[in-house]
């Protein structure tokens, strides 16, 4: 090994934690400037149609199922709702999607890998805030949206548009700080 390979392996490391510092120092800037949400993954889907699908509906639920036709010229912005009995942040949404669905706002369900009986358990439980409901027991249409977790919301504009996707539980402050302006802003 020449002298000058050998000092270039040992400034290696060096440069290695230069460029580890400044990855960290552009990630606390964004997040100073509230340009880095670490909370946010990118979708795919942002800015187009929803995926084609169609999924049965959850018996004795009382309300049709959801299919990509019901999400084509909308009278108004939509919530597309990825949830399960069995996930523990979506009792912590749940209050928020009750609410949403009085004041008028549609909220379609998709339950996601969950078996239908435990899903009809939960809505008596907690109330039904649905205006359409299906099961994606195998998951395959949660893939296609790009879930990767419940629960999971996406808001549809009036033609049927993706234009927010939230991975999470939607808290009262998601829904006003977030949310809330989304709905005025395609409700128009």
């Amino acid at each position: 090994m020449t002298p000058a390979s050998r000092r270039a392996l040992l400034f290696a490391p060096f440069a290695l934690a230069a460029a580890g510092g400044l990855g960290f120092y552009a990630v606390l800037r964004g997040m100073r400037t509230g340009e880095y949400n670490p909370r946010g993954v990118p979708s795919a889907l942002l800015g187009r149609r929803a995926p084609d699908f169609i999924l049965p509906p959850l018996e004795e639920s009382g309300v049709p199922p959801v299919t990509s036709a019901d999400l084509a010229n909308l009278p108004g912005p939509v919530l597309v709702n990825f949830w399960a009995s069995w996930c523990v942040p979506c009792i912590i949404e749940h209050p928020q999607l009750m609410r949403l669905s009085r004041e008028g706002v549609p909220v379609f369900g998709i339950a996601y890998k969950d078996r239908p009986e435990d899903s009809r358990r939960f809505l008596r439980q907690h109330g039904n805030p649905f205006a359409r409901l299906s099961r994606d027991e195998p998951g395959r249409v949660a893939i296609d949206w790009g879930v990767y977790g419940v629960p999971e919301t996406y808001l549809l504009d009036r033609q049927g548009i993706i234009r927010w996707r939230y991975a999470g539980p939607i808290t009262s402050d998601t829904l006003q700080a977030d949310l809330r302006p989304l709905l005025r802003r395609y409700a128009g």
